[in-house]
């Protein structure tokens, strides 16, 4: 298996691509921890988790918050005796609210678990990877950061994100920790389908469909496609590949 042995932290694993990769790595033989502010959500994964491999421990809380990403890193630890994989994954669209004048309060949300928690996250995880001889940064960007998709903080954060995979990198190398991106275009996700915003099933479908339209393989993608990205990224397959961008959006950006 891919992943046997290794003990990741996925960070909103409680639903979307943070849940479809912690089923994905417990599949591959991955010990996997929980973060995500919705309980339900996390415990759903957990069941998915230990259907496929393995139980997981979970934290609730704001992934942004310095003591919920230590408390990760230290449950991990605790339960599975250290840490190889750290997926930041959490993140957040205001949609129509955020745009270029967005109030303080959405553009501080949208930076705060977007990329502050990347920050917070990669701190607290880091020093164990060393300790452990090295170890794997997954973090979740977006198309958004390269073409106008999304919100404008949304934007933002997530190209601020992607020149952190860069600098952190290089930083990181010679101490054998990788941090690399994936960055979705139009996926079937909750993000994607209106679903969080109250939309019905019809809508939802209709707005993929839409999405779908404008991609050059004329479907959007699955969350799978992203969590085997992510797996890649995550094994030892990848283990010359650090500061990396990988896009998986169907060729929407070069259309």
């Amino acid at each position: 298996m891919r992943l046997d042995g290794k003990v990741a932290v996925i960070t909103g694993g409680g639903s979307g691509f943070g849940q479809s990769a912690a089923v994905r790595f417990a599949e591959e033989g991955a010990r996997i921890v929980v973060v995500d502010w919705d309980r339900v959500g996390a415990e759903a994964t957990a069941k998915l988790v230990a259907d496929a491999g393995f139980g997981a421990e979970l934290v609730i809380g704001d992934v942004a918050a310095a003591n919920v990403a230590t408390e990760a890193v230290e449950r991990a630890i605790a339960c599975f005796g250290g840490l190889d994989v750290l997926v930041n994954n959490a993140g957040i669209v205001r949609g129509a609210a955020d745009t270029w004048e967005a109030d303080d309060e959405v553009w501080d949300l949208v930076l705060s678990v977007n990329l502050r928690s990347v920050f917070v996250c990669t701190r607290a995880a880091v020093p164990q990877m060393i300790e452990r001889g090295g170890g794997s940064v997954v973090n979740t960007a977006s198309i958004a950061a390269s073409c106008c998709v999304g919100g404008t903080a949304y934007a933002a954060a997530k190209g601020g994100m992607i020149s952190y995979t860069r600098h952190v990198a290089r930083e990181l190398a010679s101490r054998s920790v990788r941090v690399n991106c994936v960055s979705p275009g139009f996926m079937h996700s909750p993000m994607t389908t209106g679903e969080r915003e109250g939309l019905d099933p019809e809508a939802q479908q209709e707005q993929l469909r839409k999405f779908g339209r404008g991609v050059p393989m004329q479907h959007v993608g699955s969350e799978l496609d992203i969590a085997n990205a992510m797996l890649y990224l995550a094994s030892d397959e990848s283990a010359y590949v650090t500061g990396q961008e990988i896009v998986v959006d169907g060729d929407y950006l070069v259309r």
